[in-house]
């Protein structure tokens, strides 16, 4: 079924006329070109290994292609480690604006992948006369550096908040965070009052950050009334409404 839609195909049918329907082999001899310039002896099909290539009986590089970088392609470089340190994947270099804008939005995350795998990534500019190829990444062993700002900021995160406000994985909805929460407690402690002065809604919350939360008025749900002076308005009214399941934990 799916071979008979490709030949109904008005592109593949043009690209059949053309003759570029791109396979993984065509991928081949600019690679092989490439290791061979590089002193290395090159084989194609050895042992499942897509690419081969051998210096002085000890260097071995093993070099996987494919038509796009994808999970399949990753899977098999990691059962290719099992052979050797030294594995690069090799796939087409974007050839079309469409293509390039998002290899452009991926390309930090991918060679970031590669790193961590320790695995080798190398593009091959197909439609170039000389069909040139770009090594991104080399194999190499990796240490992960650990943010310890970062690491800090999460672990306060953690600790700050009230309970587990938010499901794992949810999507298109706002997040509960730790400041949310503790504007949603300034919100409820401030609702049905005319105003309240700051050091009252501190002693009452036992915040020391109120006074900034309802300064800055981040989220938009405070009136300064006067210095030192507040009020909730319409839309934090409104926000204790909408997270009214959150404010009930938080009680």
């Amino acid at each position: 079924m799916w071979v008979e839609e490709c030949y109904r195909s008005p592109s593949f049918l043009r690209s059949l006329l053309k003759g570029d329907m791109m396979q993984e082999c065509d991928l081949y001899p600019p690679v092989k070109k490439y290791f061979a310039s590089l002193g290395y002896e090159v084989k194609g099909e050895v042992k499942n290994c897509d690419v081969v290539a051998i210096k002085d009986d000890t260097e071995v590089i093993i070099i996987e292609l494919k038509l796009t970088f994808s999970l399949d392609l990753v899977l098999q470089g990691v059962n290719r480690k099992g052979l050797g340190d030294n594995v690069y994947m090799a796939v087409p270099a974007a050839d079309t604006p469409g293509k390039r804008k998002i290899w452009k939005t991926k390309r930090r995350n991918i060679l970031k992948l590669c790193k961590m795998l320790g695995m080798g990534l190398i593009t091959v500019h197909m439609h170039q006369k000389n069909q040139k190829v770009e090594v991104l990444v080399d194999p190499a062993p990796y240490r992960p550096r650990i943010n310890k700002n970062n690491q800090v900021r999460l672990i306060k995160e953690f600790k700050s908040r009230k309970g587990d406000p938010n499901t794992g994985g949810i999507t298109r909805q706002k997040i509960i965070t730790a400041y949310r929460q503790d504007a949603l407690r300034c919100a409820y402690i401030l609702k049905g009052k005319e105003s309240m002065k700051l050091s009252d809604i501190k002693n009452n919350l036992d915040m020391k950050k109120a006074g900034s939360i309802l300064l800055k008025n981040y989220y938009g749900w405070f009136t300064r009334l006067e210095r030192g002076i507040y009020a909730l308005n319409e839309t934090g009214n409104e926000a204790l409404d909408d997270y009214k399941n959150v404010v009930n934990d938080l009680k």
